[in-house]
């Protein structure tokens, strides 16, 4: 489980350079992603299926995006897009295109049925962690705000 977190940490770093994140927040958005697989990977060894592994991923990553906005100061989708990007099932949508271009409908049909609800439980996941008050986001960045204040006040000697 700890080298497909790395892996996924890795797509998303890839995925963030690709798309011109910026590079301050390189790491963040690897960690983010890397977060929301390690929860879709325990989920799904507690039997919880594909779907709502993926809606609990995608609750925590969105959390997590939005955490590490107040804190860092960026838009929450830098986190968000990045991080969600470990958890889109492209192999259930290449299955389900190849399955209809090989003319077995049934497979097709089963392997499109399974990855709309995934993508589903994607976008309820981001729904559900978007519908929180943003001032309780921005709290936690004021938090961090006012230690950080105060470590420089003890490097000054003030």
């Amino acid at each position: 489980m700890i080298i497909e977190i790395i892996i996924a940490m890795g797509s998303v770093l890839a995925f963030g350079v690709s798309f011109h994140i910026p590079k301050s927040e390189y790491l963040y958005c690897a960690i983010n992603g890397g977060l929301g697989w390690a929860v879709y990977r325990l989920c799904m060894n507690c039997s919880f299926g594909a779907a709502a592994s993926s809606l609990w991923a995608a609750l925590v990553l969105t959390l997590a995006a939005r955490i590490l906005s107040a804190v860092r100061k960026m838009p929450s989708t830098v986190f968000l897009i990045a991080g969600i990007f470990s958890l889109v099932p492209g192999s259930g949508i290449y299955y389900t295109s190849y399955y209809l271009i090989m003319n077995e409908l049934p497979q097709s049909l089963a392997k499109g049925i399974d990855t709309f609800k995934i993508a589903g439980t994607i976008v309820l996941g981001i729904v559900f962690g978007l519908a929180l008050p943003q001032n309780w986001f921005n709290y936690l960045g004021r938090i961090t705000e006012q230690r950080h204040a105060g470590k420089e006040e003890n490097r000054d000697g003030t």
